[in-house]
């Protein structure tokens, strides 16, 4: 009886597993505690007869040392793995990393691609460091234009020691996108230019050297103001709620006559005047109008034939009056305490 028992629970020691120190813990009591199964079958080998007690002794003291053996290597192994989990990365900064989320220029920026793009509008990228023609020259600023001096513009040395600015800089706006694409691609075109750019600017909480734009342009077959006044009125009723009001000023830009720029009513005081809007009721929040026929002849289009329509838009102003952020320098301090606040958007 007893040496069956013996062979059955060395069987079970062999198979003997755990998976936490818990488990290995509930194991030693079941077989080696004072009321453990090994230890209940020593109390039994006291009435074993005497010509027995050699042999079972044996496999009894055998049973016992493969189950003290098994649950040491399983204390071993336990102890290693926490070593393992334990063991500092010295790859790690010394102080835990609190984690952001996605950054609001980001979320505005897709916003307003995901509103034009229900209208037709597909994403166009170019460089952001570019050259003077494609900046500049093909959207019809002139010569002397103020724009293209250095103190407005971040422009590109060719060589160690040149004093002088060449036509290699920074661009100034997304515009330079658009005339890549008009050279590139025939009408009907219907494109969205969102990018970063750069103006020499002092820092403060209402500019800074860089910022990011969004800019559209349609090109077709009789493309009027109408259509260009239509598609704005549309952006803003979804980016701002379906009670926003739109108002169109006339204003210059050397690259669109006629040119106009967009108000919405306030949505923080809904028109009633705040000291946002100062007292207004009204917004400014981008620039449009129709593509100067210069603009279309310097890319290879034909203005005859063909019309459009181009708007600009800055994403950190959008972002300004979804999530009232008052100071531009927040957007780029990557002050996590500052992303978490946007976890829920």
């Amino acid at each position: 009886m007893i040496k069956e028992r013996i062979q059955e629970l060395m069987t079970q020691v062999q198979q003997m597993q755990a998976q936490s120190a818990e488990q290995m813990e509930a194991l030693r009591i079941k077989y080696l505690s004072k009321k453990g199964e090994i230890t209940e079958l020593f109390n039994q080998f006291r009435e074993v007869p005497k010509e027995e007690k050699k042999e079972l002794g044996m496999q009894l003291n055998a049973l016992r040392q493969m189950a003290e053996s098994r649950l040491q290597e399983m204390r071993e192994a336990f102890e290693a793995q926490r070593a393992a989990e334990d063991k500092p990365d010295l790859t790690r900064t010394p102080e835990p990393i609190a984690l952001g989320t996605r950054h609001p220029l980001s979320l505005t920026k897709e916003e307003i691609v995901d509103i034009f793009s229900r209208l037709g509008f597909t994403v166009a990228e170019g460089p952001e460091v570019e050259d003077d023609k494609h900046v500049f020259g093909m959207l019809n600023f002139a010569p002397e234009h103020p724009a293209r001096d250095m103190q407005d513009t971040f422009f590109v040395e060719k060589e160690e020691g040149v004093q002088k600015p060449t036509d290699i800089l920074l661009r100034t706006h997304t515009s330079s996108v658009q005339t890549r694409v008009m050279t590139s691609q025939k009408p009907p075109i219907r494109v969205l230019c969102p990018g970063r750019v750069y103006r020499n600017e002092a820092i403060s909480a209402r500019a800074h050297c860089f910022f990011h734009q969004v800019e559209g342009l349609y090109i077709d077959k009789n493309v009027s103001f109408a259509d260009l006044r239509q598609a704005l009125m549309y952006f803003a009723k979804e980016m701002f709620g379906p009670d926003t009001k739109i108002r169109l000023r006339p204003s210059y830009f050397p690259f669109t006559e006629p040119s106009a720029e967009m108000d919405i009513s306030c949505n923080i005081c809904g028109g009633t005047g705040c000291g946002f809007c100062k007292q207004t009721g009204w917004v400014e929040i981008l620039g449009c109008g129709m593509v100067d026929p210069n603009v279309l002849e310097s890319c290879g289009i034909d203005s005859k034939e063909y019309s459009g329509y181009a708007f600009g838009m800055g994403v950190e102003r959008i972002t300004n009056l979804k999530y009232r952020v008052k100071d531009l320098r927040l957007f780029s301090e990557n002050d996590v305490r500052f992303l978490q606040q946007f976890e829920s958007c």
